[in-house]
């Protein structure tokens, strides 16, 4: 029942229960009605749900901030883990790269050594295969030699004795070689009638201390030998005749002058010629094969025999 409002010194409005409620028609073809118990909690779920709205967003709000911040640090330690393992992985990789690059570098030099050693080897049957085939030509152009000093009715006995003396070259005359050419060849070239003079230009000759020079105008001082004017230009000091001297020797460090003739001249160029080569020979500045050599030492013997016999060139 209705009680009447409120009365003003209650100061509180009455209770739900107690407020009248309307028949009210919700199809006019039914006649239904609402009953006022219902229209009651419908009211009052209305009041609840207005109250516990903002609470209920707060308690979502702080919900999804927390779990934000759970999968928030969950992704941090995934990362973290994902970088470690990433680094673990990078630093295996490094330690493998340097292990293979030293391996690289181990090949590498190995691979230059064994080069290298190859090279070497293939460098050193190269050059004994040169040397062997020098060897073999050698002979073969000795043995040519032979076949034709044979053919021309040459003497092997001086090839040799020439052949011994190339081996070990010296300018002693007692070895067979140099004992012959002396013999037969230097010794009857430089034989002139002056004998004291020709022991003199004879050793001058060995000692490579034979000076020959155009006759000068200049005034000389006069030496005798055996009674020969030597200071004449019409006189040899060698053999004593009577012949146009157009130059004249000094033997060593002597500031004494001997004119000689032209036939006398060409006697002392030929042995001279042949002393110089042999020395030659004996220093090494010779490159030649010993038939080449023997045949120049048989063409400077020649020499010696024809001046020795008086054919020389016109213009000694």
């Amino acid at each position: 029942m209705w009680s009447g409002p409120p009365q003003p010194d209650q100061g509180l409005p009455p209770p739900l229960a107690a407020v009248p409620v309307p028949w009210k028609s919700t199809d006019p073809c039914q006649g239904h009605r609402e009953s006022p118990g219902a229209l009651v909690e419908t009211s009052a779920g209305e009041e609840a749900q207005g109250q516990e709205g903002p609470a209920a967003a707060q308690l979502d709000v702080l919900r999804l901030r927390s779990s934000s911040m759970e999968i928030r640090e969950k992704g941090s330690e995934f990362l973290k883990e994902e970088l470690h393992r990433a680094q673990k992985e990078l630093k295996l990789k490094d330690e493998e790269c340097e292990r293979l690059s030293k391996v690289r570098e181990q090949l590498e030099q190995e691979l230059e050594e064994l080069t290298a050693s190859l090279f070497e080897e293939a460098h050193k049957m190269v050059r004994e295969a040169n040397m062997k085939q020098a060897a073999s030509e050698k002979q073969l152009k000795e043995a040519r030699g032979k076949i034709d000093m044979l053919q021309a009715e040459v003497d092997t006995i001086l090839f040799a004795e020439f052949q011994a003396w190339r081996e070990s070259p010296t300018l002693d005359k007692t070895c067979p070689f140099l004992e012959r050419v002396y013999r037969e060849d230097v010794g009857p070239c430089l034989d002139f009638t002056m004998q004291e003079l020709s022991v003199l230009v004879r050793a001058a000759v060995e000692d490579n201390t034979l000076t020959i020079e155009p006759v000068a105008s200049q005034t000389l001082p006069t030496v005798k030998v055996a009674e020969v004017d030597c200071s004449s230009t019409n006189t040899c000091a060698l053999s004593g005749l009577t012949r146009t001297c157009r130059h004249r020797i000094r033997l060593g460090d002597s500031k004494s002058h001997y004119y000689i003739s032209p036939s006398s001249r060409a006697r002392i160029t030929a042995v001279c010629n042949f002393f110089t080569y042999i020395r030659y020979i004996q220093q090494g500045l010779v490159r030649q094969d010993a038939e080449p050599m023997f045949w120049e030492i048989m063409r400077l013997r020649k020499e010696m025999s024809l001046a020795k016999l008086g054919f020389f060139p016109q213009e000694a």
